[in-house]
């Protein structure tokens, strides 16, 4: 599993000189300026989350939630930081960097608990669909749940709002934002030793791809 930002993390410690600085961003709120920190080459204002005493107080009523998604987390090798808002896109609460399996979170919204615990569930639920692929070494998702789980008027939604390849995805997502434990199962279900795809009945298409892919038979 690659480690970007770790590994650039160790090559700055290795450095007998000054530490090395951030690069320049002419422009904030742009991909430009989340493609640094999803690199690795922005890290001021980038913290890594050490549990859920790293969001705050307010995070209380679901620490026992959040704690079994960053005990998941960890477990499959998924860091997970709280960065400053300048980094993301305007109106972007967090992402999941499916090529270097990092977790982001905008700190602007850790004063709204509520909010933020549905982006955590959102993003962790891209990551359990990183892991139905057969690994989280690749770059490919796939579907979870079953035609018919996620609501009509969610799959309608994320019809509206994400391109059509995404949708079903997104629909997934957004459904297990709503839902107290899901996005955890699902995460424990990937960190588990038993394939996930052993706790998740496949999707046909999904059931395809794994063994296409030679992860069933």
């Amino acid at each position: 599993m690659k480690k970007m930002i770790g590994a650039l993390m160790s090559l700055t410690l290795g450095l007998s000189g000054p530490a090395m600085a951030d690069p320049k961003i002419d422009n904030w709120h742009t991909y430009h300026s989340m493609g640094c920190m999803m690199l690795g080459e922005c890290t001021e204002g980038v913290n890594k989350i050490d549990g859920v005493s790293t969001l705050g107080k307010g995070f209380s009523p679901f620490a026992d939630e959040l704690g079994n998604i960053f005990e998941s987390l960890d477990l499959i090798g998924v860091e997970a930081y709280l960065a400053d808002a300048k980094y993301f896109k305007h109106n972007t609460r967090g992402l999941y960097d499916v090529t270097r399996n990092t977790f982001f979170l905008n700190k602007k919204y850790l004063d709204q608990p509520e909010v933020l615990v549905s982006v955590i569930r959102h993003e962790g639920w891209h990551i359990a669909q990183d892991c139905m692929a057969g690994t989280l070494d690749n770059t490919f998702t796939a579907v979870i749940l079953q035609d018919g789980t996620v609501p009509d008027w969610i799959s309608s939604t994320a019809l509206k709002t994400y391109k059509e390849k995404a949708a079903p995805y997104e629909a997934e997502a957004m459904y297990a934002a709503f839902l107290d434990g899901h996005t955890a199962s699902a995460l424990a279900a990937c960190a588990s030793a038993v394939p996930m795809w052993e706790t998740y009945e496949p999707t046909p298409l999904t059931r395809i791809w794994l063994n296409k892919n030679g992860f069933i038979r």
